[in-house]
């Protein structure tokens, strides 16, 4: 039969730091979200880790363990990201930000033929209105990891002249789920 994991003894400061990480409203939920492991586990001693990961709000029972043996070895900073191998990423958070809001606003509210976007409707305004080009694949993940999904629509004919200068007659449309 598996061992149970246990949380290590913590000291008040830690547990102020934990409480305060796990109800704060911070700029990396994933941090947030591993406090809250600890935390769950620190109010009830017989909570499993696996239990208190699934509480916490990640899908696999494995990540609790994974978390409360990393908090048990590092403390605190043990729940930050450690640093990852390779590029680092092209665009900063503020770009990330940038597409999102110019997503959700009306493409004719900012002069652009469409009533709602299509991918390279959106890829020329922002790449007009913030001088960034972005790729397909990276509008579609950023907007997807927002929740936002593409929905097909007719294209406007003046609008395809537009944009896609003898393009496909149908487009996506930028919508929620």
């Amino acid at each position: 039969m598996p061992r149970h994991l246990r949380l290590r003894a913590l000291s008040d400061e830690e547990i102020a730091a934990v409480r305060r990480l796990a109800n704060a409203e911070v700029e990396d939920e994933d941090v947030a979200r591993r406090a809250r492991i600890i935390a769950e586990m620190f109010a009830d001693p017989a909570l499993k880790a696996s239990e208190a990961g699934l509480r916490a709000g990640f899908r696999s029972p494995q990540m609790g363990p994974m978390w409360v043996r990393r908090f048990n070895t590092e403390g605190i900073s043990g729940l930050v990201d450690r640093e990852r191998p390779g590029r680092l990423p092209r665009h900063g958070p503020e770009v990330r930000r940038a597409l999102i809001e110019l997503a959700l606003q009306k493409p004719r509210e900012v002069g652009y033929p469409y009533d709602s976007w299509p991918l390279k409707g959106l890829q020329k305004a922002f790449a007009d209105l913030h001088g960034v080009h972005l790729s397909d694949s990276t509008i579609w993940t950023w907007l997807d990891e927002a929740g936002l999904c593409w929905r097909q629509q007719e294209l406007w004919p003046d609008a395809e002249e537009y944009f896609l200068s003898g393009g496909a007659s149908r487009t996506l449309g930028l919508g929620t789920t």
